[in-house]
């Protein structure tokens, strides 16, 4: 790995703690935001991670405020940890800096972003990985940890980049940000969020994080529970969906569930959360 160049996109909460582990193997890292006056502030006083991961005084010395700027020095591997609601417009980006090889994790949120780098720069540069921390930004350069369920888990569309990924998981393991590649890296993100939508609301009943509720036997029977419930009838709703709808009406249902997520990702509209997951749902039974 010390013969490839390392940028990280996005510097907030994830960008920056991602950023600290790397700094920690590779100091060249090039870190990407375009705030006003981050930049001078990182430079001048680094970053610093506490909490469950602990990264104190970590020194910065390249930063860029534009992809643009990297023109001269591209990087070979890419971490994008903006909103998700950037990612169409940070590929666009990349495009004018992109060498050839290039590869590109998503680290984002939500379904998909990895079929985005796909459509864009092909199945060759898509990587993306599921994190299993949280964190919260105080300052620019500032995080805390409040917990890391460890391992992150790191997955390619492209299984001959199974080697590199292997490289990059043990990068980021030798940092202390605990990472492990796998084979499928859907099924990690689709978990991750299927535990959240059953968790908030106990969460929220409860004031516990998840991490806490997890660890309390009456929330995980509850959670147990109410999702033993929910899955009869959601086999049931989806068998109905599949027979008696989709058949006759695929493709007015294709264009409605992908202007859907379309509008959400990319035009940032606000649609209810459950709008977008029944489009997801549509799209991947219409597909396969």
């Amino acid at each position: 790995m010390k013969d490839k160049k390392i940028a990280v996109v996005g510097i907030g909460a994830t960008g920056s703690v991602l950023a600290a582990a790397l700094l920690q193997k590779r100091p060249d890292t090039i870190l990407v935001d375009p705030a006003p006056g981050m930049k001078n502030k990182l430079l001048e006083n680094g970053l610093n991670i506490t909490g469950e991961i602990s990264y104190p005084s970590v020194p910065v010395t390249h930063f860029c405020s534009k992809i643009s700027e990297m023109e001269e020095d591209a990087p070979d591997i890419v971490f994008i940890a903006t909103k998700t609601f950037y990612l169409p417009s940070v590929l666009e980006d990349l495009k004018s800096i992109a060498k050839p090889g290039i590869k590109i994790i998503s680290t984002h949120n939500g379904l998909g972003t990895e079929d985005m780098i796909a459509k864009t720069f092909g199945a060759g540069a898509a990587f993306r990985m599921s994190l299993n921390f949280g964190v919260a930004l105080k300052k620019p350069g500032e995080v805390e940890a409040a917990f890391f369920n460890r391992p992150n888990h790191l997955g390619c569309l492209d299984k001959t980049n199974t080697e590199i990924g292997k490289r990059i998981a043990e990068l980021l393991t030798r940092a202390g940000l605990d990472t492990e590649l796998v084979d499928d890296i859907k099924l990690y993100v689709w978990k991750k969020m299927i535990l959240k939508c059953t968790m908030a609301s106990i969460c929220a009943v409860t004031d516990k994080s998840i991490k806490d509720a997890l660890a309390s036997k009456p929330a995980r029977e509850i959670a147990r529970f109410a999702f033993g419930k929910r899955l009869p009838w959601q086999k049931r709703r989806d068998m109905i969906l599949v027979k008696n709808i989709l058949p006759t009406h695929s493709h007015i249902w294709k264009r409605w569930a992908s202007t859907r997520i379309q509008c959400a990702v990319i035009w940032k509209e606000t649609i209810p959360p459950k709008s977008i997951f029944w489009a997801a749902r549509l799209l991947n039974m219409l597909v396969n």
